[in-house]
Formats: structure tokens, C-alpha cells, sequence
């Protein structure tokens, strides 16, 4: 059986990097204190004891899948933006972009008597389309211990090269057996899958994903955490869940008013009662006649 390399709370990006490289998947053990995992699970586990269970073999009749964690926890907030997670999530996925945003908020509850899920890669989000670009960092916060017996998701480190249709043997899954607090790291290329939970209680993870700023999310940041809400929080937490350009013409829109009564192309962030860079346009001054024409096709 492979074996997930672990790291502690303190490794370097660099050091995050180069596993993650290589295996697809690692370990951060004892990120969260007890403290802080207290926290997290006394404001998600309102919403999380009035989910169903989801309604099909892949997202589990057994188990539960609950969204719009910005909007709805302080404690989750700080996990999207942990200074470790973005720094290693940035360098990791910058060579294919130019600024980063949240994929997905979602905490997994695997309760007993759900089957194995499916081996299957992240990536598959947006089909099997992207075929040279690495387009997701993902981490799993273990917000209960994680056992073989209670559902810690199963891994195969070093599948990054499978082919998409591959179908993995037992001797090549291992599974991400940690203790609350600990994070698993792993690329939107690497081969898991959720876990069997054949004990008698709850496994309870919390699952933040990165992705390109010029890729769809899974979880519609817009409608999760709309600006009423996203309008309250950390500038850089605003921007990392979508409310800023993805690209020099990515994202931008007009408002809906009348005639003379709002400005045209402005950036997210204005949605919120900030400007943004360029000001009610987006990008340099000397450059908007440019794009506007772009845009505009004239």
C-alpha cells in the first residue's frame, strides 16, 4: 500500500510544493488547535444536522454536503484565508493564471454505513477537457479524527500521469487517516475518492478548494455569499471568493440603470461599494478606450 507523506503545520510552501508535485496528495498535520476546530464545528453543525443526504451513489446516501461556509462561519472564513493554504494555493496554480479564487465550500459528513465513493479526480468538475493545465489546489480539514473505519478519504499518491479512465487496484490506495486539525492537501489531478464508514460515528470533514480566477467555481460565490453579506468581510477575502477580475477582462459588469444613472464596465468589487482598480472602469485609464472596443466589437 502507498503511504501519504506527512507535514507539520509549520513546513515551507516549498516544501508543501514539492510533495504535491510528486505525490498529488499530502498530510499538514495539527493546523487547527482544539480551540479552533471547537469553533468551526459549534457554527457549522446547525447546518450540517439539517442537510439530507444526497441522492445518488457519488455524493452518498449516506452522506451529507453542506455550502456557503463564507457566508455562514467565522472559524471557516479563517481556513479559506490561512496564510499557509493561499501562500503554497497561489504559487501552485499561478502559472496558469493571474489571480486565484475560492472553487468550493463544503463540509462532507460521512456517516456510518456509507460505501466506498467512486475513484474519481477533482478536475472532472469541468469534464476532462483541460488537458496541460493544473487547475485546482484542494485541501480536506479533518474536523473529527479521520480512520480507515470511520471514512478517511482514499488517495493514490503518484496518479497524476493515470489516464482518465484508469481504474486503480486496492495495493494502490491508501487512505488520509489523520486527527482533527490536520488538512489534506491534494491537486485536482490526483486519483480519491470519500471513504467506507463502518464505525458508529460521524466523520466530519471541511472541504476548501482553490482554483484558476478565469475557471466557472463549483460553488457559486455570487449566490453563497452574495454582496450583502460579501460586502462585510475582508477586502482580500472578497477577492479571493470572486468579487474581483480574473484577468484584465474577466468578470466585469454594467449595472442595470437607467440612462445616465450608473457607470459602465466596472469591476466586482463594485458591488460592494469599492471602485476597484481604475476606478468605475477596470484596468488603466490609458487603456480602457482599448477594451472598450474589445468588448464592444467596434
Amino acid at each position: 500500500m502507498p503511504k501519504l507523506e506527512n507535514l507539520p503545520a509549520s513546513a515551507s510552501t516549498d516544501e508543501i510544493l514539492k510533495i504535491l508535485k510528486r505525490d498529488g496528495a499530502l498530510i499538514l498535520t495539527d493546523v487547527l488547535s482544539s480551540a479552533e476546530v471547537e469553533q468551526v464545528v459549534s457554527e457549522i453543525m446547525p447546518y450540517v444536522e439539517a442537510t439530507d443526504y444526497g441522492r445518488d451513489q457519488f455524493t452518498g446516501h449516506k452522506t451529507t454536503r453542506t455550502g456557503a461556509l463564507v457566508a455562514r462561519s467565522k472559524g471557516c472564513q479563517k481556513m479559506v484565508m490561512h496564510p499557509a493554504i493561499v501562500s503554497a494555493a497561489e504559487l501552485f496554480l499561478k502559472p496558469f493564471c493571474e489571480r486565484i479564487q475560492l472553487h468550493l465550500t463544503q463540509v462532507i459528513r460521512i456517516c456510518p454505513g456509507q460505501p466506498k465513493q467512486s475513484i474519481h479526480r477533482d478536475r472532472w468538475a469541468w469534464g476532462t477537457y483541460l488537458k496541460d493545465v493544473e487547475p485546482q489546489f484542494n485541501t480536506i480539514w479533518a474536523m473529527t479524527d479521520f480512520t480507515k473505519e470511520n471514512g478517511a478519504t482514499q488517495v493514490c499518491p503518484g496518479s497524476l500521469d493515470w489516464p482518465d479512465d484508469y481504474q486503480p487496484t486496492d495495493d494502490q490506495i491508501t487512505y488520509a487517516e489523520m486527527k482533527a486539525g490536520s488538512v489534506l492537501i491534494y491537486s485536482g489531478g490526483v486519483f480519491h475518492g470519500g471513504g467506507e464508514n463502518t464505525s458508529n460515528g460521524d466523520r466530519v470533514g471541511t472541504n476548501i478548494t482553490y482554483t484558476l480566477g478565469w475557471l466557472r467555481q463549483e460553488e457559486n460565490q455570487y449566490l453563497s455569499c452574495p454582496p450583502e453579506i460579501a460586502r462585510e468581510l475582508p477586502e482580500e477575502l472578497q477577492e479571493l471568493i470572486g468579487y474581483a477580475l480574473g484577468g484584465y477582462a474577466l468578470g466585469y459588469y454594467t449595472p442595470p440603470t437607467a440612462p445616465g444613472e450608473g457607470p459602465e464596465i466596472v469591476p466586482p468589487q463594485f458591488a460592494l461599494g469599492r471602485e476597484g482598480h481604475g476606478g468605475s472602469q477596470f484596468g488603466p485609464a490609458d487603456m480602457q478606450a482599448s477594451l472598450s472596443t474589445q468588448i464592444r466589437g467596434q
